[in-house]
């Protein structure tokens, strides 16, 4: 069974330059050298404080940190420990960075003050997004572009500037174009580092400049984090295809993935067909891409399933043929789950469509197992029944 989108799992790449292919790669010196390496490095440092007897401790190292998506993005942004708060370093570390619960995870800069922590174990989605909201909060790029537009142009400086734009989630393009329209040495370490930073739409020249050097840069950064980069710029054009409404931009992110990371082009693909005809209002193609998605990428992941069935309720329950294609993809979520939602999703898009007695039958399957999880369920099943009967 493949991962869920949300993420959008990459598989196992097991060559690679010494970089972890799987996962979170965790640093292991003291703290004092992970302030030093954060401060060299300009990043913040992640810690999952655990315990050995956690259970959800044990869940995220075991089913979170291992992922594919998750790696590629903490090892880019993060320096990244894991520290036993019971033994140890963590005795002393939890004298400043008390801890409540377990797991909490820092977010701790460089001087040593926390910029966020986050109490109890997170899905791998939510742990990138609060990643990502930890890298908008150590935004210094406005201070960066005051310097630049009076004419700052030092070689290190820009590479700076443009790595803060790209982490702050603004467009560097402009600046990095300027910088390699000075026609560099493109054989040097620094302008290959550079290079790839740069590159992060799959429609610019700087993306194929990058791929003209692929092994160069491969030798420096690791296949790994070469193949997430490859990814992000393919997805970015994506989003550009739907901001301009433009075919021909999806297609050329599909293409790109095809030819130099054909292991998920397929997936990619149909991710991105899904995203792009939900934005263009498009029903009848929208129900088709949902349909190959669901059957090619999601298989058998109900939790899967049944958010791309709400996604397409929210998005098109006007549209008959997207509701019962939704109808086909919720109650292969629903069947055999011990999870009363799926249940509640699937009765709720029958009641939608009209099937009054298949969705009181699974109204009634969702009651049967919310009684298993407490009052708050029993009652939120309850009502949509009520509802039903009205």
């Amino acid at each position: 069974m493949r991962t869920k989108r949300l993420l959008f799992a990459f598989f196992a790449l097991l060559l690679g330059s010494g970089l972890s292919a799987q996962g979170i790669e965790f640093f292991h010196g003291s703290w004092e050298e992970a302030l030093e390496k954060a401060k060299s490095e300009e990043k913040v440092i992640f810690v999952d404080a655990f315990a050995e007897w956690c259970g959800p401790c044990k869940r995220m190292a075991s089913t979170v940190f291992p992922q594919e998506e998750v790696g590629a993005f903490f090892n880019r942004h993060f320096i990244n420990m894991k520290i036993d708060m019971e033994k140890g370093m963590g005795l002393e570390f939890r004298k400043k960075y008390p801890v409540s619960a377990f797991p909490t995870l820092f977010f701790i800069d460089a001087k040593g003050e926390v910029v966020q922590k986050v109490r109890g174990a997170q899905k791998a989605d939510g742990l990138i997004s609060i990643g990502q909201a930890v890298l908008a909060k150590a935004d210094n790029s406005e201070e960066l572009a005051k310097a630049y537009e009076k004419g700052e142009r030092d070689p290190d400086f820009v590479y700076k500037y443009v790595k803060a734009l790209n982490k702050a989630g603004k467009s560097s393009l402009r600046v990095s174009n300027e910088y390699f329209d000075t026609d560099p040495d493109l054989s040097t370490e620094f302008n290959l580092r550079f290079l790839f930073e740069a590159a992060t739409e799959a429609d610019s020249k700087l993306f194929t400049m990058m791929l003209a050097r692929r092994s160069q840069i491969e030798a420096l950064v690791g296949r790994e984090l070469m193949q997430a980069q490859i990814y992000r710029a393919c997805q970015a054009t994506v989003k550009k295809a739907i901001e301009f409404e433009s075919a021909f931009l999806l297609d050329e992110a599909v293409s790109k993935m095809k030819e130099h990371y054909s292991e998920r082009a397929g997936e990619f693909e149909l991710e991105a067909q899904v995203d792009f005809y939900q934005e263009q209002g498009d029903a009848d193609a929208y129900a088709k891409a949902c349909k190959k998605y669901a059957k090619k990428v999601l298989e058998d992941d109900r939790d899967a399933l049944y958010k791309l069935s709400g996604r397409m309720v929210k998005h098109f329950r006007s549209e008959p043929d997207v509701m019962k294609e939704a109808e086909k993809i919720s109650e292969t979520a629903a069947d055999g789950s011990e999870n009363y939602k799926h249940h509640v999703a699937y009765a709720n898009i029958l009641r939608i469509n009209g099937e009054e007695d298949k969705a009181r039958k699974a109204a009634d399957r969702a009651l049967k197992l919310a009684q298993k999880e407490g009052p708050m369920a029993i009652r939120m099943v309850e009502h949509m029944i009520n509802q039903m009967k009205n």
